[in-house]
C-alpha cells in the first residue's frame, strides 16, 4: 500500500505553474455562471505562471497544499485590506483543485492559513466570499465564520454582492 503525504508549505518559484493550473480549474468551477464569462476568462488569463512567480517573488504569503508531490490547492493571505473591519488578518484566496474538494482538505488548508496569520501577529481574520458562491459561503459558515459585513465587486458592469466572514 502506498502512503500519500499531505504537506502545507510556503510556495516556491517552482510552484508557479501548478498554482496557475489550480487557480484556473478552481475559479472556473467556483465562478462559472456567477461572474460573467468574458470577465472570468480575462481574470484567469491574467493569473498565469508569470503572475504567480511575481507574487511569490514579491514575498506575498502564498501557501500550497501538496499531496503526493502534486499541488492540490493554495491560499494567499496577509494584512486585512478593509480598514473598516477590526480584524488584522485576511485570507485573500483559498482554493483547491476540483478533484480535491469536499473531503476535508480545504479545512486543513484554512487552518494552516489561520495559524500562519496568528504566527505573524495578526489578531482576528476576515475572508470575503461572493454572495452567490454557495459552496464558499457554507464552507466559511461551517468553519465558524460570522457573516459580518457586505460589499460589492463589479465584473463587466455586473455588480455582485460579497460577504465578509470574520473570526475574532
Amino acid at each position: 500500500m502506498k502512503t500519500l503525504t499531505i504537506d502545507i508549505r510556503r510556495a516556491g518559484m517552482e510552484d508557479a505553474e501548478a498554482i496557475a493550473s489550480v487557480h484556473d480549474r478552481a475559479w472556473r468551477g467556483a465562478y462559472a455562471g456567477i461572474i460573467p464569462h468574458k470577465a472570468l476568462n480575462a481574470m484567469i488569463g491574467r493569473r498565469g505562471p508569470v503572475w504567480w512567480s511575481n507574487a511569490i517573488k514579491r514575498s506575498a504569503t502564498v501557501l500550497v497544499m501538496e499531496i503526493g508531490g502534486e499541488i492540490a490547492g493554495y491560499a494567499t493571505l496577509g494584512r486585512n485590506r478593509a480598514r473598516e473591519l477590526q480584524q488584522d488578518g485576511e485570507i485573500y484566496e483559498l482554493y483547491l483543485a476540483p478533484e480535491y474538494q469536499g473531503i476535508g482538505l480545504g479545512r486543513r488548508l484554512f487552518n494552516a492559513a489561520r495559524e500562519m496569520l496568528v504566527s505573524h501577529g495578526f489578531d482576528g481574520l476576515v475572508v470575503w466570499a461572493l454572495e452567490e458562491n454557495d459552496g464558499a459561503r457554507s464552507f466559511y459558515e461551517r468553519a465558524g465564520g460570522r457573516d459580518f459585513a457586505e460589499g460589492v465587486e463589479v465584473f463587466d458592469s455586473k455588480a455582485l454582492r460579497k460577504i465578509a466572514y470574520v473570526w475574532n
